[in-house]
């Protein structure tokens, strides 16, 4: 509620009911326990918490909706003096909630409005009886006090919504505007000390007309705005902790700033109704009846439209949920803000305690909206019974309701969750649980059906889509998968995801060429697809186009570097990667960056402790520098990787390893004596584990015994002690 500014007569006593009432609720004196509880149970809790909620919303949060409405709507003199806000904003809300049942992709963005947006109407609420309570208290603030403690809440506000939109959005619903870590955190510590400065000069000059005692109510406001939004945006700067946007719409605040719109609202429809007993139209307040209006009209506002979307027009109950709950959250974020000023006569009027002349002209504005609204609350039998029964079945559907949501909550029970699905079926967070469950009670054939009930709630959602293609690909129905890929892309021709698994089950169906098209499609869609560079890579690297899959393989890795350690894949499969690819860059002649990649490697696996890994690195990059003339070089890596190989205790890659020696020491020009050396090492490691030895090795070690003829017979005798003279040569 925006309520603001102007100047009224002292007050005997500034309260509205009484002070503790509105200390604790009205002044919001019980934040700090609250909060307290929420911040350090809900976690723990989360079901019991989320049914409390759920059920308060009944009392609280929806009935506060519904006040705005019966503020604006039930006095034919309001709604024409509001009529842009009534009339226009209204229709233009029901277009847009109708538009996005039918165009999912704006749900974010209505819901990141929403979000983003609650937090200032709290604000303003806070800030607009803050002001009530201190002219009540007799403060006369001057417009530079005034401009200074509005900019105070502004602080706090902008402040939050620094946490809200700094880096990236881990909520699906919720659109980042992404600023960069460092530049928010300067951002809030310029608007903290703002506050500070902005509060002490406004709240002295309040303290110099009224006295602080006197603004008891009003400092209670402050502190609680300072609790609601400075001090969770100063742990989560100090501790690096997320601020989640939606404890601001959902939760212990939003029934805090529910009741105290009540409380507030209450007070001006009873002086209201007061300030009118004289027409001949009214009637006395009557308090029950006024709230079971707005419990009655808070359930109208909230629960008929997800239920008649899902049932009458299959849509997403859980999807059509949230776009009722943030559109009727923007549309009474706008009405509040223009009904609710104190600067208004009628409103300062009653509110104050001013005398302000109330119009009298109500009875002449929209004369048969008046008298449709007459007539429906009249004494006659017809509308009696029209109004009973429209209770009884709200009261029928919002009890239903809660049960559901109750039934819903029981994700490791799977007989509530079919019983909630019973009420409605059409909503794809409830079917994905029930898949969920069926497939730990190993029931796939439930899990299946359930799957693809979710994808027909929400096509939009790739949630339900992309279990059930694991679920057929885990169960090689590789047919069916490829059909649900295709089918899907008829509706989604641009989901990078899509395109990805489409590539990977035409591979599997041995049509490299529309993998290769479709990973080459999705990377056009979403170049961070990093997958996609990947499985392209492989591809090309088989079929031998050995720079291409290079260039793949480089950015692959170039993607992982730039991604958060908790994203990267397991060092070792890094390791392999950059060792694929510095192979595709020798067979395609880039000699240098293939010994760059093969460094890489080597330090990668030397750092992650994965010495087969740092021993096959140097054994590639040696053969590799042998071929370009640089021995010293391959020597020393030949001979590390030995060391390497002893230390893992791997007898298959020593052998290799050491025939490999062997062979560069023979191109090398080395004595052959200690070549056999090594072909002997390899074929004692060899013969450890099994009697076959390799044609090529023991052709080559039937050559050397040849070429040494008797001198073969002495390295027989003692080979290890040539192995470790191999082992030891410089050039």
């Amino acid at each position: 509620m925006g309520i603001s500014r102007h100047s009224a007569t002292n007050q005997a006593s500034p309260w509205i009911y009484n002070p503790w009432l509105d200390l604790i609720v009205g002044c919001g004196a019980w934040s700090a326990p609250l909060l307290l509880v929420s911040y350090f149970s809900v976690a723990a809790h989360a079901r019991t918490w989320s049914v409390a909620f759920y059920v308060l919303a009944l009392f609280f949060n929806y009935p506060h909706y519904m006040a705005t409405i019966y503020r604006a709507y039930h006095r034919a003199e309001d709604f024409e003096k509001y009529r842009v806000f009534t009339v226009h904003i209204t229709g233009l809300m029901l277009l847009t909630l109708l538009a996005s049942h039918f165009w999912m992709r704006i749900l974010p963005w209505i819901f990141t409005i929403y979000l983003t947006w609650s937090p200032w109407h709290y604000s303003g609420q806070n800030y607009g009886l803050f002001m009530m309570f201190a002219r009540r208290a007799g403060a006369q603030p001057t417009n530079s006090e005034r401009r200074a403690l509005y900019g105070a809440f502004i602080a706090s506000y902008l402040i939050l919504f620094l946490g809200f939109h700094t880096g990236a959005s881990s909520d699906p619903l919720f659109v980042s505007i992404g600023i960069p870590a460092v530049i928010s955190k300067w951002e809030q510590a310029i608007l903290g000390v703002a506050f500070i400065g902005l509060s002490i000069f406004g709240l002295r000059g309040l303290a110099r007309t009224a006295g602080w005692r006197k603004l008891m109510p009003s400092l209670t406001l402050f502190s609680s705005q300072f609790l609601w939004f400075l001090f969770p945006a100063a742990i989560s700067l100090i501790k690096g902790l997320e601020i989640p946007q939606s404890r601001y719409s959902s939760g212990v605040l939003a029934v805090m700033h529910s009741a105290q719109y009540l409380w507030i609202t209450s007070y001006y429809a009873k002086r209201e109704a007061s300030a009118e007993t004289l027409s001949k139209t009214n009637r006395d307040w009557r308090p029950l009846a006024y709230f079971a209006i707005l419990v009655l009209g808070g359930i109208a506002l909230f629960v008929p439209g997800p239920w008649l979307a899902s049932r009458a027009f299959h849509h997403d109950f859980t999807a059509s949920f949230l776009i009722f709950t943030a559109l009727v959250n923007i549309h009474h974020f706008i009405l509040d803000g223009a009904i609710w000023k104190l600067r208004d006569g009628k409103i300062a009027a009653l509110l104050l305690n001013t005398r302000e002349r109330l119009s009298g002209s109500a009875a002449e504005a929209g004369g048969q909206l008046r008298a449709s609204w007459q007539w429906i609350t009249g004494r006659t039998t017809a509308a009696r019974s029209l109004r009973v029964s429209l209770a009884v079945l709200l009261l029928l559907w919002g009890t239903i309701d809660q049960l559901r949501y109750y039934l819903a909550l029981h994700t490791d029970d799977l007989k509530d969750m079919q019983r909630a699905a019973a009420l409605d079926s059409v909503d794809s967070s409830l079917q994905m649980h029930l898949a969920r469950r069926a497939m730990e009670v190993d029931d796939p054939q439930d899990a299946e059906a359930a799957w693809k009930r979710a994808m027909q709630a929400n096509p939009a959602d790739p949630g339900p889509r992309q279990a059930l293609l694991q679920f057929l690909i885990d169960r090689d129905r590789y047919d069916e998968a490829y059909a649900l890929t295709e089918s899907s892309l008829k509706y989604f021709p641009r989901d990078a995801n899509l395109l990805v698994n489409r590539g990977l089950l035409a591979l599997q169906k041995g049509n490299s060429a529309e993998a290769l098209a479709s990973w080459n499609q999705a990377l056009t869609v979403d170049p961070r697809q990093s997958s996609a560079h990947l499985y392209l890579a492989s591809e090309l690297d088989r079929e031998g186009k050995a720079q291409e899959a290079a260039s793949h393989y480089g950015t692959y890795l170039e993607s992982v570097a730039r991604s958060k350690p908790e994203q990267r894949p397991e060092p070792d499969r890094i390791i392999v990667i950059a060792l694929r690819m510095a192979d595709c860059q020798a067979r395609s002649s880039q000699v240098e960056m293939a010994i760059r990649s093969y460094h890489l490697a080597e330090k990668l696996a030397a750092q992650t402790k994965t010495p087969k890994l740092e021993s096959l690195a140097d054994v590639n990059e040696a053969e590799l520098q042998a071929k370009t003339g640089k021995f010293d070089n391959a020597l020393q890596l030949f001979q590390h990787a030995l060391h390497l190989d002893q230390t893992a205790a791997d007898d298959n890659a020593a052998a290799q390893d050491w025939y490999a020696y062997g062979q560069f020491l023979d191109n090398a020009g080395f004595p052959p004596r200690i070549v056999y050396a090594c072909v002997l090492k390899s074929e004692s490691l060899i013969q450890a584990h099994t009697s076959n030895v390799p044609e090529p090795m023991e052709a080559s070690r039937k050559k050397l015994e040849a070429r040494l003829g008797p001198a073969a017979g002495e390295v027989r005798r003692n080979p290890e002690a040539a192995a470790q003279e191999a082992l030891a040569l410089r050039r």
